[in-house]
């Protein structure tokens, strides 16, 4: 791979950061003709057991051009809904976080809604009622999180004295043609756009799943396309092609032993992209045993942004593309349209470079069945190992307190692992709770990742079932003082998320991995000691 590779406005840079590898699996790809088969949208470029699943999962490389006919129907449901001006986004991975990425990096006004914990619902609920209207968007139209939300707000609305015909106008549902939403969505006199089904949910940025909430926010979402269009002609070229030379560096980098990859903001201006490529790359190459780990950190100079099997990337907007990338990073650069494009096109030839299926999930289903199980049966009961003030404590260890059962779990962390946050809290509420990142990522000297749950369910969530089995967990749950019941369902908000945490816990406890369950009977003040005790083990 050359130092720069440009094109369209995107570029990215690499110095002295295995250039020889990727330049040879570069090279591979090339004599392979790879670029221009996945630019024609080849299903055959992932193997013989792939193809199926890739023949109807390539849509998103001329989303650009296709999600143009969506542009008239945005317009007439801005201009319908004007009067609503407070947008909330209930969906969950690929249809939560790239409308995330767009409206902080363009400064417009959303809600993500992509939690099951009652006390951020409730808080969701309450904020502008009277001004809402509630984007639902579901591929599969299944989705335990965004039903249970669309059913809270219908609730919602019909306390507040709307009738169905009101309330029904309140809810724009984006799913795929014939799931069960579409119907749904029908019956309660819902606007309703359909998304195309022939791009799965993590590589559906420039799809209704990314435009619509965006477009009601008030985001000009054809300037997204145009910047993605600009850069289509490249990806069929060998040369002049940035996203195939970021494909080939992050699955050479993975074959070498760099199969970290943290991924930092350098200032240009795009906001939270690292989230979003988190889930894409996470969920499309973490199975069979392999896979890329994307660790997002808060700063370049973070704890956990560099190391010995770290790839270290810089995202941000356009820059000067003549000067080199920092020594040992690679920084990528460009438009948020071309961004998005340029990633998911990187992570289909990583997983071509690797010996995956990007396009698959084999994993995600796991914990999914597991809360099914436990919202019939209940959650299983059992005793805490320790308790240290606001804090119970769960492990297979003999613990005493937070500090002795932080070092027993990082003690658990091999030369080639990772530590992976899981929290069940409130994302906004609890928001302190991310602070514990850094501080463990100093005590260990090793990747730590953090996540939300069930938001990391499904990101993260594929890679830590499917992937290398090196990691080790910290799980947080909190206890609810407010719940709130799912309208419709036999369960609440509050049963839901310990149902969702105890699923996984199960799915992780079956494979033997270390995992420490962290409960705050008190919020705030378990949050405090959790932090302290990280302080003190990294001192």
């Amino acid at each position: 791979m050359s130092e720069v590779e440009f094109a369209a406005g995107l570029a990215v840079r690499a110095d002295s950061v295995d250039t020889p590898v990727a330049t040879q699996a570069r090279d591979e790809l090339v004599a392979a003709g790879v670029p221009a088969k996945l630019a024609a949208q080849d299903p055959s470029l992932w193997g013989p057991a792939a193809e199926a699943e890739a023949s109807v999962r390539l849509g998103w490389l001329n989303a650009a051009e296709i999600s143009r006919a969506l542009l008239p129907q945005l317009a007439e449901l801005a201009t319908e809904l004007a009067d609503l001006d407070h947008v909330v986004l209930a969906g969950m991975g690929g249809s939560s976080l790239a409308p995330e990425v767009i409206s902080r990096t363009l400064g417009r006004p959303l809600t993500v809604l992509d939690t099951t914990d009652p006390h951020q619902v409730r808080a969701a609920i309450a904020d502008r009622l009277d001004r809402t209207v509630v984007v639902v968007a579901s591929k599969s139209g299944s989705t335990v999180e965004t039903d249970s939300h669309r059913r809270a707000y219908w609730q919602a609305f019909l306390d507040a004295g709307l009738s169905e015909a009101e309330a029904g106008r309140r809810f724009v549902i984006v799913t795929d043609p014939g799931s069960p939403l579409e119907q749904t969505a029908r019956e309660m006199g819902a606007y309703v756009v359909l998304a195309d089904p022939n791009v799965g949910g993590r590589y559906s940025a420039l799809t209704a799943f990314g435009l619509v909430p965006t477009a009601l926010a008030g985001v000009d979402v054809a300037d997204l396309l145009d910047q993605a269009q600009a850069l289509t002609p490249s990806l069929a070229e060998a040369d002049g092609n940035p996203a195939l030379a970021l494909g080939a560096l992050l699955g050479a980098a993975a074959q070498a032993g760099r199969d970290k990859v943290s991924l930092a903001e350098d200032g240009s201006g795009i906001v939270g992209l690292g989230d979003w490529a988190e889930q894409l790359i996470a969920e499309s190459t973490g199975k069979q045993g392999l896979g890329i780990l994307p660790v997002v950190v808060e700063s370049p100079t973070a704890p956990g942004a560099t190391g010995d099997d770290v790839l270290t990337v810089l995202v941000g907007g356009p820059q000067d593309v003549t000067a080199p990338a920092t020594p040992g990073t690679v920084a990528v650069n460009g438009p948020l349209g071309a961004q998005f494009l340029a990633w998911e096109y990187a992570t289909a030839i990583a997983g071509r470079v690797i010996g995956i299926d990007p396009f698959d999930q084999p994993n995600v289903t796991e914990s999914k069945e597991n809360t099914k199980k436990i919202l019939e049966s209940g959650t299983p009961m059992v005793a805490a190992t320790f308790t240290d003030g606001p804090v119970a404590g769960y492990c297979s260890a003999e613990v005493s307190d937070v500090e002795s059962a932080l070092r027993w779990l990082t003690e658990q962390v091999g030369p080639d692992g990772y530590v992976a946050v899981m929290a069940y809290l409130d994302r906004v509420a609890d928001a302190q709770a991310a602070e514990v990142r850094p501080l463990l990522a100093t005590a260990t000297g090793r990747p730590v990742t953090f996540g939300w749950g069930p938001r990391f369910l499904h990101s993260t969530g594929q890679f830590h079932k499917g992937g290398p089995q090196v990691g080790a967990f910290l799980q947080i749950t909190g206890a609810v003082t407010d719940d709130l019941p799912v309208p419709g369902r036999p369960y609440t908000f509050g049963e839901l998320q310990a149902a969702q945490a105890a699923g996984d816990r199960q799915a992780l406890a079956g494979r033997g991995r270390p995992l420490l369950h962290l409960h705050l009977n008190d919020r705030r003040a378990g949050v405090a000691r959790l932090l302290d005790a990280a302080r003190i083990l990294g001192a």
